[in-house]
């Protein structure tokens, strides 16, 4: 429904210069939650995007309503009721004829609106007779089909029904502000755009290229479709509309990483060559010879470490593949140079399993690693920060506190953090914070098992070098993956007694599809109660999110020494153990996660020489793409190519773990669909740093704001 304010008077200033408080309808609790989003001003406001839009074209009838499908629906309210079960709600039943005169509406005609949050105000509207236009999601309800809090509109008796935009979009949101509102509020920011057309920060000859429309157009056009759109159009976002904001976002981010990367070059670092001898003795007792993949990587991290410049390189490599004796390696090269060298890892069991396995490796040549947790207190605590304060612990091994501001190292010279997408950026920034010593910093490596295809790496990491090693050493056999129904539970019960008899020992991993990690840690207590009755005589374990880290710590820790034989979890399992002896995954619901995270997960078995296997436990009927995805990771090992396909399927932000850690996000460009536009980005960046400074800052405040300080320093 248009919006009756009068538009507001137009300041003689930038529209990011007009503060969302001058809009109509934005009190102060508006203000505060629209500052939860980052949105201060109406260019703000104008670059949050729709996720998605919704076809209000059709008035579907209420006979033909069916659970799943977003609908538009249009009838009288036939009885209303308020109902004080577990929780209190608004129970408003609407039918569009057969039935209301009855005042007992019969299922078959008539639908329920559900609302668990409605104030007096709203009862006394939604009264019988009273004639509503409703939008939302068809539920199927314990005795009906429901519409749970949609959004309607009253009408009056008389009033012909109002035919509502065709293709309605819908914003990102926080509490409190309901998308009626974000269309109230961008259209009063549109006839501003109108009025006063945004700054173009893109040169004229970087546009020349491109038959794109202006900005202006390309904003008003996603905010508003013409009729003519499709919702083909929109949701694959091909049009010029969206290829005109996802150029100008993509060249906001590599304007910003390649300044980041300019400022690291400006840094001075130590010179880590060193003599090589540690290197050379550490390959002549190793058990196994480096693949070519690892030698490379070697090579590229070798030859950085050599500079007067920080490296900044991100090593990839999937599950199992071998970063680990890269890294130590690396760290070799730092100690010959009389440098300290860091580790830091996401779990306190990681870190001891890379701590005794390192030690294991550098002890015979006379380097003595230390390990720091949250777990060392008093006197033990004290020597160990004496040791790296002092420099007599050339290798430190840690969690989180290894960046405690009590920690203090006499040369840092390189900074190592494992499972980089598990940690914030700003604390792999005060890890390398520990090492900046008159106006330098010290190296950089950063490893992931999670593998980025590398035209995403060339957006998302735009400001580090690359190393990727693809093989897995030779001497692992193969995981094989089966897809079962959850009705052949028994028989995978069965099989992992088998598995338990014979010595070796299992995961038996729980899922849910609600994100309340309470439920979560329930049904996987309700498994491991399950299964330790159906096993006697097998030694049960359990872990959730629920626990408190040094709990779920102690059962790991049981788990690798082999004093449990199965592990029942939660998906916290993903990252962080490393048992050989493993040899039997069970994965309940699979369809429930994504590529990445199941191959995450089916990376636990398959670790030493022991023939693996990975069965996932799925509940019929399976949706077309859930069938997809299981069927793709039972037919392949490659992580690449899980997480292209992956990728595509739920998007960077999610697969990667940005949303959680403050890396780069994107609006509108999709790192995979708009991969063709990168290089011209990139050469558009280069353009602008080069030749148009002034465009710099409002570029990427246009897009990033603060985020910039996200990169990797």
């Amino acid at each position: 429904m248009p919006d009756p304010t009068p538009d507001p008077p137009l300041p003689a200033v930038a529209l990011n210069q007009i503060p969302v408080a001058d809009l109509q309808r934005v009190d102060p609790r508006v203000e505060e939650r629209l500052a939860r989003l980052g949105l201060h001003s109406v260019q703000d406001l104008l670059f949050h995007l729709p996720v998605r839009y919704q076809d209000r074209g059709l008035v579907v009838p209420i006979a033909d309503l069916c659970p799943g499908a977003e609908v538009q629906i249009e009838g009288e309210v036939g009885k209303t009721q308020i109902s004080y079960g577990r929780r209190r709600s608004l129970k408003v039943w609407l039918t569009d004829g057969a039935g209301a005169e009855t005042g007992e509406l019969p299922i078959a005609c008539g639908v329920l609106l559900r609302f668990f949050h409605f104030s007096s105000q709203q009862v006394a509207a939604l009264r019988p007779g009273v004639r509503l236009s409703c939008y939302g999601e068809v539920r199927q309800g314990p005795n009906s089909l429901e519409l749970v809090h949609p959004e309607y509109r009253l009408r009056g008796a008389d009033e012909e029904p109002q035919p509502e935009p065709r293709l309605t979009p819908i914003y990102p949101s926080t509490e409190g502000l309901a998308q009626s509102s974000w269309r109230g509020l961008t259209d009063q920011a549109l006839r501003l755009l109108a009025q006063c057309p945004p700054g173009e920060y893109l040169p004229a000859a970087v546009l020349a290229g491109f038959a794109l429309p202006d900005l202006g157009a390309a904003l008003n056009y996603v905010h508003r479709p013409p009729s003519a759109a499709t919702l083909a159009d929109l949701t694959e976002r091909r049009h010029p509309a969206f290829l005109r904001l996802a150029f100008e976002e993509l060249v906001a981010h590599q304007v910003s990483l390649r300044r980041l990367r300019l400022a690291h070059l400006r840094t001075p670092a130590p010179v880590l060559a060193g003599d090589g001898g540690l290197r050379r003795r550490l390959r002549e007792v190793l058990p196994f010879a480096l693949t070519p993949d690892q030698e490379q990587a070697v090579a590229e991290i070798a030859a950085d470490l050599a500079r007067a410049l920080p490296m900044q390189r991100l090593l990839q490599g999937d599950v199992g593949s071998g970063k680990t004796v890269v890294a130590a390696l690396a760290a070799l090269q730092a100690i010959e140079s009389g440098r300290q060298a860091a580790l830091m890892v996401p779990t306190e069991l990681l870190s001891e399993q890379h701590y005794k396995g390192l030690a294991t490796w550098l002890q015979p040549l006379g380097v003595a690693p230390v390990w720091l947790t949250g777990r060392h207190k008093g006197r033990e605590r004290t020597a160990i920060l004496a040791a790296i304060a002092t420099g007599r612990a050339p290798l430190v091994i840690g969690t989180h506190a290894l960046i405690q501001e009590e920690v203090r190292f006499a040369d840092l010279g390189l900074a190592i953090t494992d499972e980089q997408h598990r940690f914030g950026v700003h604390q792999r920034m005060r890890l390398c914070e520990k090492g900046a010593q008159e106006g330098g910093a010290p190296h950089q490596l950063i490893m992931t098992a999670t593998p980025i295809p590398r035209s995403l790496a060339m957006t998302l990491y735009a400001d580090l070098d690359l190393s990727v090693i693809t093989k897995a050493p030779p001497g692992r056999p193969p995981i094989v993956t089966v897809a079962l129904p959850d009705g052949r539970r028994e028989a995978v019960i069965w099989r992992v007694h088998n598995a338990c008899a014979a010595g070796h020992q299992a995961y038996w991993v729980c899922t849910l599809i609600e994100e309340s990690e309470a439920l979560q840690a329930q049904a996987a207590q309700e498994t491991a109660r399950q299964l330790g009755d159906c096993l006697p005589g097998v030694r049960v374990g359990l872990v959730h999110g629920r626990q408190r880290p040094p709990e779920r710590e102690a059962v790991m820790a049981a788990f690798a020494a082999a004093d449990l034989d199965l592990l029942v979890a939660t998906t916290v399992i993903e990252v962080g153990v490393d048992v050989p002896n493993a040899s039997l995954m069970i994965i309940e619901n699979p369809e429930r996660l994504g590529l990445s995270q199941l191959h995450q997960l089916r990376g636990r078995v398959g670790r030493g020489a022991l023939e693996s296997y990975c069965v996932l436990l799925y509940h019929a009927p399976l949706t077309a793409q859930a069938r997809d995805r299981l069927a793709l990771i039972r037919s392949t090992l490659d992580g690449f190519r899980i997480a292209e396909e992956d990728l595509k399927m739920r998007g960077a932000g999610e697969v990667l773990g940005t949303r959680q850690t403050g890396t780069l996000e994107f609006r509108v460009a999709d790192p995979l669909r708009d991969q063709h536009l990168t290089g011209a980005a990139q050469r558009a960046a280069d353009l602008i740093l080069a030749c148009h400074p002034d465009l710099v800052e409002p570029l990427i405040q246009r897009w990033l704001g603060r985020r910039e300080a996200f990169g990797v320093v």
